[in-house]
């Protein structure tokens, strides 16, 4: 961090090494010291345990999945949906986390593409066209008969594999041609599950009118989600017959849930899948981000761009440089605080800093701001998370410095924010506690490589807050 005066002197720091003024602290002060104290023993305690425990053999077996090692890459085939009319639009987003040779698997069109556009990108994922449609039955009057096709596309990509084919593979993985895959993280969160079990991985919408709607017991296919072989195996069975006795289902992802339904799985629910049914700014929501990897997002061409000034799909690669550095620490969320100054920091690593210039409780600083709406009626509520209001007062809101750089490390990343489009707020507020903040140019953020396997651990240290 960079400050006009006095910052090299006195650097900020996490909020378990700092120490109050000897002045009289206020009553809020004293408790956010007590809770730091206990968090931070309860965190050194925690950190001492991962560093001097070893598995036993029974929780080595269940850690890897079994005799056959850990789950990696290529274990997994993606199956896209997507359209030869949409596809020059939108195989940018694909292109982002594809990696040819290392990822496995197809974007299943309606049709081949056309002649005139050329050859196939040799940077897009490889594709197929799928089987014809037509026979199965589609009653929803507000939907797409595309829902029919797309909903197939797991079944047929599980078929062009073949008996041989199939027998390496551990997951199948839905997706959309604007969905980006963060893969890495994907794969960190698959290793959680036992792959020779039925297990049905995903989350739902973000906007409780789409889950009313539609379901909650769904994984939504824009946010991907993800189906063990065994599961598979059952499911291609009697999808077909799944998809007429389900033929006023809106979307492909709605009857493939309904479908596995009736096998008796229901859908594991894990937080990084990101369907982003939200209208309006993400960066609310993407500023403090749950306790788990940032496995995908979607709908990036109905929301704002992540980064101000950026087009959408730059946005994303300006994402993609932070996680390629440390995949497991992209977004996740901390905070501490300066008491010298009553300063919080929020940090979502990757993405960027907000600095309030006075004290807010961790409860707060961990709910995102509402900088969006619900998806269908763009309205302001509600949601299937707590959100807190973003203030009209231009001296309520923080001062963001978003993410500019990254610099590998030894065994870590120095990434560096800077400030943003602050000069309306600068002229707006006149409080002198944000002129002090206004003086910051910007933050330097050092962080270890995060352990992937660390995942598979997280609710050993997740704990609430209560007042």
């Amino acid at each position: 961090m960079s400050h006009s005066s006095e910052t090299a002197a006195n650097r900020l720091k996490p909020w378990k090494h700092l120490h109050p003024p000897p002045a009289k602290t206020p009553i809020f002060t004293k408790r956010l010291l007590l809770i730091s104290a206990f968090t931070a023993l309860y965190l050194l305690y925690f950190s001492t345990a991962l560093l001097t425990s070893r598995p036993t053999s029974a929780s080595a077996s269940a850690a890897t999945g079994g005799d056959g090692g850990r789950t990696d890459l290529s274990h997994i085939i993606f199956a896209i949906g997507g359209s030869a009319g949409t596809w020059a639009q939108r195989r940018h987003y694909s292109e982002l986390w594809w990696r040819p040779n290392a990822t496995r698997g197809h974007v299943w069109l309606d049709e081949p593409p056309a002649a005139a556009a050329g050859p196939w990108p040799e940077t897009s994922p490889p594709y197929r066209v799928s089987a014809d449609p037509t026979r199965f039955k589609y009653t929803n009057p507000d939907g797409s008969r595309a829902a029919v096709r797309i909903a197939r596309i797991l079944k047929e990509s599980f078929e062009e594999l073949g008996p041989e084919g199939r027998a390496a593979v551990r997951w199948f993985v839905m997706g959309d041609d604007d969905t980006v895959f963060f893969p890495e993280n994907l794969v960190a969160v698959l290793n959680k599950y036992d792959y020779r079990e039925m297990y049905y991985v995903g989350a739902n919408s973000e906007s409780v009118e789409q889950d009313l709607v539609h379901l909650y017991a769904t994984g939504y296919g824009g946010g991907g989600f993800a189906v063990s072989r065994p599961l598979a195996e059952a499911l291609v069975e009697v999808l077909d017959g799944c998809i007429d006795r389900y033929a006023d289902a809106y979307g492909s992802d709605l009857k493939v849930g309904a479908c596995i339904s009736e096998i008796g799985v229901p859908v594991t629910k894990e937080l990084g899948f990101h369907q982003m049914d939200i209208r309006g700014s993400p960066y609310g929501l993407l500023s403090a981000h749950p306790i788990a990897p940032l496995v995908s997002l979607h709908h990036l061409d109905y929301i704002q761009p992540v980064f101000p000034g950026l087009s959408r799909v730059e946005s994303i690669k300006m994402l993609m440089r932070a996680y390629n550095s440390d995949p497991s620490r992209t977004l996740q969320h901390t905070f501490c605080y300066d008491l010298t100054r009553n300063w919080s920091i929020s940090i979502s690593w990757g993405y960027n800093v907000q600095l309030y210039p006075f004290l807010m409780n961790a409860k707060d600083l961990s709910t995102p701001l509402q900088t969006f709406l619900t998806w269908g009626t763009w309205s302001e509520e509600p949601f299937t998370f707590n959100t807190r209001v973003m203030s009209l007062e231009p001296c309520e809101r923080p001062i963001v410095f978003f993410y500019d750089q990254v610099q590998k490390l030894e065994n870590g990343t120095l990434t560096t924010y800077k400030m943003m489009d602050s000069l309306q707020q600068r002229k707006q507020c006149g409080n002198q506690n944000y002129a002090h903040g206004y003086a910051v140019k910007g933050f330097n953020v050092s962080a270890e490589l995060l352990d992937p396997t660390i995942w598979k651990k997280v609710r050993m240290i997740n704990f609430d807050f209560y007042q």
